[in-house]
């Protein structure tokens, strides 16, 4: 495919401007296909900003990306205006530290993670591994939101391996401080049936808050209050605690740090609930949702705020 002059130049333009850009589909808090998501994985892991593209809003940019670098695939990783590769080789690079190097950064951190594989868990997965051809390994990804996925493998020479009493347990290098900790066990009851990995580390679940609570901690300043509702509806009851709004979207929220206690509130928790996920997604380990909205604030706490 030739490429347009003034589409080569836009292109060039897009890595001046930017030390490290992704050509991905979607974003990198929701990105639009699995490659995507595994460059995103990557990346947010070194902690580095960069910029992204995403090409599914630029149809021109996403057929001229691939004759630019002569890459015909999407995702695409540039570093200093030179072409890294796709999902797979920024993922080998991540294990191996080369990615790392190329950004100048220090070399990742190989220690092995703690992992405790249960007897009950072992003698599945011996059994599972012999019945496969005997040389594989127990393959434990976990990504940046902590979403937990286990799968026999060929064995990755770029990977750390975990020894479990002879069943080996590989984790590629991002992923391991995520890991560390971990107890795979085999569940016949309320967890179900099957192989169960327990995370210590992994970000907890959004929690209820009464209203009562909420007032209280508003107060005292151990919670931040954020009323998702838009402003017309805030107009016709409100809190008097102080509160934040996404009235200029999401920026200033998600730059807080991540152990910043969220409470979210919005009519009756519908809406609040989702708000409070998707910043529990984004690595926010203390999120609340307020139950009963502002209806059960006006009910419970103050009953001059007007019901509606």
């Amino acid at each position: 495919m030739s490429l347009d002059p003034q589409l080569r130049q836009r292109i060039k333009d897009l890595l001046q401007a930017n030390r490290i850009v992704l050509f991905m589909k979607g974003d990198p808090r929701a990105p639009q296909c699995g490659f995507s998501a595994k460059a995103v994985a990557a990346l947010t892991a070194l902690e580095t900003p960069y910029a992204h593209i995403n090409v599914l809003a630029d149809p021109e940019i996403r057929e001229g990306i691939k004759a630019y670098g002569d890459w015909p695939t999407i995702p695409q990783l540039y570093i200093d205006g030179e072409l890294v590769g796709g999902s797979d080789i920024i993922e080998q690079m991540s294990n191996s530290g080369e990615l790392h190097s190329a950004l100048g950064l220090p070399a990742p951190d190989r220690t092995p993670p703690t992992v405790t594989v249960t007897p009950a868990a072992h003698a599945v997965l011996r059994k599972a591994i012999d019945d496969a051809g005997g040389d594989l390994v127990v393959k434990l990804d976990i990504d940046p939101n902590y979403r937990t996925r286990l799968a026999l493998a060929q064995p990755e020479a770029a990977a750390i391996t975990v020894e479990c009493d002879g069943v080996r347990v590989q984790v590629d290098a991002p992923a391991a401080r995520r890991a560390d900790g971990v107890t795979i066990d085999w569940a016949d009851d309320t967890r179900g049936r099957g192989l169960v990995v327990d995370n210590p580390n992994a970000i907890p679940p959004v929690r209820p808050m009464s209203p009562v609570d909420a007032q209280a901690r508003t107060s005292d300043g151990t919670v931040r209050l954020v009323d998702v509702r838009p402003a017309d509806e805030r107009a016709q009851a409100a809190v008097t605690a102080p509160f934040m709004t996404l009235d200029d979207g999401p920026a200033a929220l998600e730059a807080l740090p991540k152990d910043t206690p969220l409470a979210f509130l919005c009519h009756h928790g519908g809406r609040s609930g989702q708000a409070a996920e998707r910043f529990r997604q984004l690595g926010f380990r203390e999120v609340y949702n307020i139950e009963g909205g502002i209806d059960a604030w006006s009910q419970h706490v103050d009953s001059t705020i007007p019901r509606y």
